[in-house]
């Protein structure tokens, strides 16, 4: 099942896809897609829905996030042995974990807008986890039991604040639109090994990214568990599982940023495609 959510910022309408890939309005079954509609019954109840029996949405509509009330968003680093190297960074002995701020989180095709100041901003395709019950100090077996569904996210960087600005890489991560989610959240029952994903990502047409989750130093099951020794995971967080190689600080002989105009299009195999153009600082395109 694929869950999402249709219309205008602050006022979108929560929806399902049907087998053409229609998306239907789930409003009268629940007033939005929160983090309790992801917890199992929830889906369970929306799993028996015959879409067809559902109002059709606009084709043309914008695609918010897919779900309301992200309690953490937590990402992890380094994930990828080829994109560490490519970094000039060692393959951790243990996952690197640090923090998206909530408000960093878009629509899948929303704007992101480069921060005032800005001369290294990156991209990064990266498999997202979104937890639909409880955990806190899970096994490694139990782990994918707690997992509501997963998602494409755009691990948008500005690589100077990360790595140049005295400390931690969340000055970087946090900015404003750097955290594109979605279109939708395909649940755990359709996605046979989180393992076995392709992943691409591309700037202006050219692919700078191809991978796939089957090269993760850690895999989706150890990040669950060994996040929920250090915090407790609610259903409605996310987690955002790092980056193959091909980022814009890793080219070749120069490093390529992001420029206003510039095109991002990302895909997870299954789970949809973003799209987002790139904007010079504009804080109504933030705030509209």
């Amino acid at each position: 099942m694929k869950i999402l959510r249709i219309g205008a910022k602050g006022a979108e309408k929560p929806a399902l896809l049907d087998a053409a890939g229609r998306a239907r309005d789930l409003s009268a079954v629940l007033p939005d897609i929160t983090a309790k509609a992801l917890r199992p019954a929830s889906l369970a109840t929306l799993r028996a829905l015959d879409p067809e029996s559902l109002p059709l949405l606009p084709d043309n509509a914008r695609i918010g996030l897919p779900w309301a009330g992200c309690g953490k968003f937590i990402c992890v680093g380094l994930n990828y042995a080829d994109h560490a190297a490519e970094s000039g960074m060692a393959i951790p002995a243990e996952p690197v974990l640090f923090t998206k701020h909530t408000s960093t989180m878009i629509g899948c095709n929303d704007p992101v807008v480069i921060p005032q100041g800005s001369v290294k901003t990156d991209w990064e395709v990266e498999l997202g986890v979104v937890i639909g019950t409880t955990a806190r100090y899970v096994s490694e077996e139990q782990a994918l039991s707690h997992v509501a569904g997963y998602c494409v996210v755009n691990d948008v960087s500005e690589r100077e604040y990360q790595l140049e600005r005295g400390g931690t890489w969340d000055k970087g991560k946090g900015c404003d639109t750097f955290g594109p989610v979605g279109p939708w959240i395909v649940t755990a029952d359709e996605v046979a090994d989180p393992q076995q994903l392709d992943m691409w990502l591309e700037v202006n047409g050219f692919r700078h990214q191809k991978g796939s989750t089957r090269t993760m130093v850690f895999n989706v099951a150890q990040l669950v568990s060994y996040i929920s020794r250090f915090t407790t995971l609610y259903p409605g967080d996310l987690i955002s599982t790092g980056t193959p190689p091909g980022v814009g600080m890793g080219v070749k002989p120069h490093a390529t940023y992001l420029k206003p105009g510039d095109v991002m299009q990302l895909s997870i195999q299954g789970l949809g495609t973003q799209r987002q153009t790139v904007h010079a600082w504009n804080p109504e395109l933030i705030d509209g």
